[in-house]
């Protein structure tokens, strides 16, 4: 089986956004972080699309916990795309979906919790707070308010991205296309943003040759600056391309080479 026959339904919808709300992030991890709670909240619906126990089901179920992570206030918007091109296409959109999530799931990050976990608390904070010191409990009020506007808003969302994602694979082919080809291109600028932004290796090591202290980071940052964590990457990359290789092994291995570089007092080693 190629091809879903199986249409979602508002039950669909409203138990994919029960799963979101409530135990999206109950499976968070180090290694995949958001990956399996991805697959918890459309597992039900994946299961009546491909039959339960196909070949077609842990195909996409392997897919859909791979590494994820973005922020809870608009991660059903990826959702609702990504639902609507297997419904078209079954397991021949793979790639598409792959590479929606990829390049959409770094954009919204950023903004999702600057401006719902960080700005609107931020101000309905400030305002629950001063009316509060004025013996007024209007504020906590407005604050509970805004926050069920918030999560109506997370409900909503899904099927709204479900019919645009539907208008995609059915009548704008071409602009899929050009769509899925943007967001795999946003994908690896977003990780070669994060290789310069998160991580922080560097050598430390400043010899003194007659009187002139050679400061090697500087050096390095004149030829190519932030070479080492992306020489860092690829060695990660590699080693995890060795046979019998999982990310958790290659996590351990990360953990005791910066302890041991570290013991040298010649680098220095951090996640930012």
């Amino acid at each position: 089986m190629t091809k879903s026959n199986y249409k979602l339904t508002k039950e669909d919808f409203n138990q994919i956004n029960k799963r979101s709300l409530f135990a999206y992030q109950l499976g968070w991890n180090y290694e995949r972080m958001q990956g399996s709670g991805y697959l918890y909240i459309i597992l039900p619906q994946l299961r009546k699309m491909y039959g339960d126990g196909t070949p077609e089901l842990k195909e996409m179920m392997q897919l859909h916990t791979q590494f994820f992570n973005t922020s809870n206030y608009f991660h059903t918007i990826i959702t609702g795309i990504d639902l609507a091109l297997e419904e078209t296409e079954g397991v021949a959109s793979k790639d598409a979906v792959n590479g929606i999530k990829t390049g959409l799931m770094g954009p919204f990050a950023p903004v999702g919790d600057s401006v719902f976990a960080s700005l609107v608390p931020a101000i309905m904070g400030t305002i629950a707070a001063t009316m509060a010191s004025q013996g007024s409990p209007v504020g906590i009020f407005m604050w509970v308010a805004v926050a069920m506007a918030i999560n109506v808003f997370r409900w909503k969302q899904l099927e709204i991205a479900y019919r645009e994602g539907t208008k995609l694979v059915t009548t704008m082919r071409s602009q899929l296309n050009a769509l899925v080809d943007a967001a795999s291109v946003m994908g690896v600028f977003m990780v070669g943003a994060l290789i310069a932004t998160m991580i922080n290796f560097e050598v430390s090591w400043a010899p003194t040759i007659g009187e002139k202290v050679i400061d090697v980071q500087d050096l390095l940052n004149s030829i190519f600056p932030r070479l080492v964590p992306a020489l860092f990457t690829g060695f990660v990359f590699w080693i995890l391309g060795r046979k019998g290789m999982t990310p958790t092994k290659a996590i351990l291995i990360i953990i005791l080479l910066a302890v041991g570089v570290s013991a040298f007092g010649h680098f220095f080693f951090g996640m930012g």
